[in-house]
């Protein structure tokens, strides 16, 4: 079903391996194959730097919507069906998307698969996907580190042998290290967009279960233990190009209430600034109520008080 999506992957990674051997790099070696991969990492990436841009705006409108949700919440708490529609209808009038929030991710995984099957194929010696029979052997037995390109850590050592390693056992020691690599990276990638996330909404019911896929991530590295060493340079790539990407963006628009935040606004304070701030509205005071005075009138009198002095 995804052929479609592997064969892309194969021949742009051919196209960048070829383009790498016309400036001067060796075609079999682990260096060009494995800078095809990095490249074909930050290409995609790069492919996928607006819808980056795109979920930081949608979790900013979530942020400005989170208190109408709470409400709803409250409000609707025995009726999930009513809540969800309110819901539902009060994202769709603020133009927030919850989706977007993860179409990144989304978005990535099928390369993260197709990627994985190319190198899966390439250590079958297939000739699918792009690859002639000898840039499917150039790349099978390419070493990174002493470790072939396709190989997995539970490769047995007479295969390792037979895709070039000359030490399997120092083959199997380089994948272990790039799987520790991936799971501290996966972690700090986390790490870093939670920290963001909980500084503009620090009351999501979500964040203690985000906590918790935090702390799993380094758990990811056994994962990469089933993978071939060249996924796992794709996996790293993208989680160092990940940390960095947020890095730039999120320090661009930081989350209100953060120091990133206040120091900017501080920053703004300076002479220049405060010369072209327009000075706030103030509020006219309330208009004090005068205590009424009231007046008496003179009691009406008769003719004979009136006229009691006379003799």
């Amino acid at each position: 079903m995804l052929d479609w999506l592997y064969n892309i992957i194969g021949h742009v990674l051919v196209w960048i391996h070829s383009g790498l051997t016309i400036v001067g790099l060796n075609p079999d070696s682990g260096w060009a194959w494995g800078l095809s991969i990095v490249l074909l990492t930050c290409l995609m990436r790069l492919l996928m730097v607006p819808l980056f841009v795109k979920q930081m705006n949608t979790q900013r409108k979530m942020q400005e919507v989170q208190p109408k949700i709470m409400k709803l919440r409250e409000r609707y708490k025995h009726d999930k069906e009513r809540l969800q529609r309110e819901s539902m209808k009060l994202y769709q009038e603020s133009g927030t998307n919850p989706i977007m929030g993860c179409l990144p991710l989304l978005l990535q995984m099928p390369v993260f698969f197709a990627l994985f099957s190319v190198l899966r194929s390439v250590a079958e010696g297939k000739v699918q996907f792009g690859f002639t029979q000898e840039l499917a052997d150039s790349a099978r037995e390419a070493l990174i580190f002493h470790a072939p390109i396709a190989a997995q850590f539970n490769t047995p050592a007479d295969e390792l042998r037979a895709l070039g390693a000359t030490d399997p056992i120092m083959a199997k020691v380089v994948i272990a290290i790039a799987c520790v690599v991936m799971g501290v990276t996966t972690f700090l990638t986390m790490r870093q967009s939670i920290k963001r996330s909980i500084a503009q909404q620090p009351d999501n019911p979500m964040m203690q279960t985000q906590k918790i896929m935090m702390y799993m991530a380094p758990a990811f590295g056994l994962f990469g233990l089933m993978m071939p060493i060249g996924v796992l340079v794709y996996w790293v790539t993208s989680n160092v190009w990940t940390m960095v990407q947020q890095h730039f963006l999120y320090r661009n628009q930081p989350a209100p209430g953060t120091d990133e935040s206040s120091k900017g606004s501080s920053s703004k304070g300076s002479a220049k600034g405060m010369l072209g701030r327009k000075k706030a509205p103030e509020t006219a005071p309330e208009p004090v109520e005068q205590p009424k005075i009231e007046r008496k009138q003179p009691k009406k009198q008769t003719r004979s008080k009136r006229g009691g002095g006379a003799k």
